[in-house]
């Protein structure tokens, strides 16, 4: 458990919410995940005024494949107000989709507890394991 009170801790870490522009904040989630190799990868939500925005789940794993990897073993999210919250719809698909192990990713779903989660479990019957 220690590993996921690292990553709460690396997540607070970047969390805050931030005025972009006009259009654009960021900021009131993050994110950090790490991967098979030990590496630690951390990511905001950005979310914009035509829906074009980008979940702090995502930019994370956008900051691990950037950084050459692509094998996550575990991920938290944080809200602004210190809970932690699950991946949505598009976020689950997305790490399912970065290959076999996907259904493996171990995801906290409550910091108090320390309760996981595997990615399989939110996504049953997933459409995409023929493909493997």
């Amino acid at each position: 458990m220690e590993e996921f009170l690292n990553l709460y801790d690396a997540a607070a870490a970047v969390l805050g919410k931030r005025q972009i522009s006009s259009f654009i904040n960021a900021g009131s989630v993050a994110a950090a995940l790490l991967t098979d190799k030990g590496n630690i990868y951390v990511g905001v939500c950005i979310n914009t005024s035509s829906s074009m925005g980008l979940c702090a789940e995502r930019n994370a794993m956008a900051d691990m494949i950037t950084h050459g990897e692509c094998v996550i073993k575990k991920i938290v999210a944080v809200e602004a107000n210190g809970k932690v919250c699950m991946p949505c719809g598009v976020c689950r698909e997305y790490m399912m989709q970065l290959g076999e192990f996907g259904k493996d990713i171990e995801i906290l779903a409550d910091k108090e507890t320390m309760k996981t989660v595997r990615l399989e479990e939110l996504v049953p019957n997933w459409w995409g394991y023929s493909r493997y």
